[in-house]
């Protein structure tokens, strides 16, 4: 691993130029989302090489999962965001002690969750999956993917969680090189347990589940190693491990609406597979869907790093009483997601007919609807980054509140009621689907843009804080005590 000069200092998050200490901080977590493309990616390509019997509904039924799985993720991920505002701000305020508690009660708490969502998944997904779709080898192949992604869940939140604690801290190397190194690994196992290849038995759709968990139990565990040694400057001790009610009290605090917001998203993805599900081609549809979708983590690249670095410089300068370098931060780093939103988007749609071919050669139906989900939905990829960059800001002052609204009026408000009426009641099909979800976007990006000038999101979740001012301005300025606001206490 490399030294500390390759992360941003924290007087360099504080005082650095804007955009450039941004690209520090999330060219290692676009690497990282460039990793996690190339995990479901690598699932969807092996599994649509499959006999041609059988790859339209394996592809279809690793679509149906990943609502499912993130619904019940999701709910438990959204408490990750309070550590991220905890830990960032700490860290701006210069208070390792409890930058470490923070993150310790994080984790915890990821891990009793982890283990709670395991056991609801596996009773449910066999209840839910048959619902969003009636044919049952789209959905049989579902079932036994999520099944086994369930009982990992618990090495998923540690590995997840470690990565959020380690960017708030300004740490995105780390996290990073760990995800490699699995990545790595899950691209060999993958044809080995799908196709049956050497040693191993011939499993599907449930050799790609498998060896994503497995990478995921290695991921955890150097992820816990490494943060309990403190070989990365953040250490965590048994005793920060142990729940404490204050610490958590303020963690579900904080993190309860990412929660509500994220679960209510992810149930609203739930319902949008069904009515995908239900539209004369579903099959096709959904197949198209599901590479599409991932074609999309692309530019989940930019908002997964941006969005990092955005959310890590926000808590940190907040933490550290520095309203207007928060409001810069926003400002700069927002108008950069939608510059690189807008080009990716053009470049995605040059290449969409040869990734669809790439994907599933056999079947030229599918390549045609693919071709027509991305004309259509690309053009609202300019406003999702907008509305990202403004969530990102949310996230690291804590406020997640106005997150919250975004993704249940984004889901709920917008994309649901958009897709059937276009495709049900207007009797568009699937291309009725497309228009809907292109419609959410535009007018969740707008609503974001609102919510930024309006609500007040400039104060930090951790309390008073004094802060010498010599941290703030640097080893030559006279020492004195700055007093950060206060939002709430534990």
């Amino acid at each position: 691993m490399s030294d500390r000069s390759r992360m941003p200092t924290r007087e360099e998050i504080l005082h650095g130029p804007v955009v450039m200490t941004i690209f520090r901080l999330s060219w290692p977590v676009m690497v990282s989302s460039l990793l996690n493309m190339v995990y479901n990616m690598t699932d969807t390509f092996w599994v649509g090489h499959l006999p041609k019997a059988e790859n339209a509904a394996a592809v279809a039924g690793l679509q149906i999962a990943g609502p499912v799985v993130w619904f019940l993720v999701a709910f438990a991920f959204g408490f990750g965001s309070a550590g991220l505002a905890l830990v960032s701000q700490f860290r701006g305020a210069h208070n390792e002690a409890d930058a470490e508690k923070a993150a310790g009660q994080t984790m915890s708490l990821a891990i009793l969750l982890g283990f709670a969502v395991a056991v609801i998944g596996v009773v449910l997904s066999p209840i839910l999956l048959p619902i969003l779709t009636p044919d049952r080898a789209i959905s049989a192949n579902a079932i036994s993917y999520t099944r086994i992604i369930f009982i990992g869940m618990p090495a998923i939140f540690v590995s997840a969680t470690y990565a959020e604690i380690m960017n708030a801290y300004g740490d995105t190397v780390t996290p990073m090189v760990i995800n490699a190194v699995t990545v790595g690994l899950n691209v060999l196992l993958d044809p080995f347990m799908i196709f049956g290849w050497g040693p191993f038995a011939r499993m599907g759709v449930a050799g790609a589940a498998l060896a994503t968990i497995l990478c995921q139990v290695l991921a955890a565990v150097i992820s816990l190693w490494v943060l309990m040694t403190g070989r990365r400057r953040l250490r965590v001790v048994w005793g920060d491990l142990r729940p404490e009610i204050a610490w958590v009290r303020r963690i579900l605090r904080i993190g309860l609406p990412a929660a509500v917001g994220g679960s209510g998203t992810s149930f609203g993805f739930i319902v949008l597979t069904g009515i995908i599900g239900r539209v004369p081609n579903a099959t096709v549809a959904l197949s198209a869907y599901g590479i599409g979708d991932r074609m999309f983590s692309i530019t989940s690249l930019i908002n997964d790093g941006a969005g990092v670095g955005i959310a890590t410089m926000v808590g940190q300068a907040l933490g550290a009483g520095m309203k207007e370098r928060a409001t810069a931060v926003v400002r700069q780093g927002t108008t950069a997601i939608v510059g690189l939103m807008a080009i990716a988007s053009v470049l995605l749609r040059l290449i969409t007919p040869l990734v669809f071919r790439a994907f599933i050669p056999s079947h030229p139906e599918i390549i045609a609807e693919g071709v027509l989900f991305m004309s259509i939905f690309l053009w609202a990829n300019p406003f999702f980054g907008l509305m990202m960059g403004v969530q990102s800001a949310f996230m690291g002052s804590g406020h997640n509140v106005p997150n919250m609204i975004l993704d249940l009026v984004r889901l709920w408000g917008l994309r649901v009621p958009l897709a059937w009426f276009f495709a049900m009641a207007l009797n568009l099909g699937s291309r009725g689907v497309w228009i809907g979800m292109t419609v959410s976007n535009v007018v969740a990006g707008l609503l974001s843009l609102i919510l930024v000038f309006t609500v007040d999101w400039r104060k930090n979740v951790i309390g008073h804080v004094s802060v010498p001012e010599t941290l703030l301005l640097g080893e030559e300025a006279i020492s004195s005590v700055s007093a950060v606001e206060v939002d709430d206490r534990p």
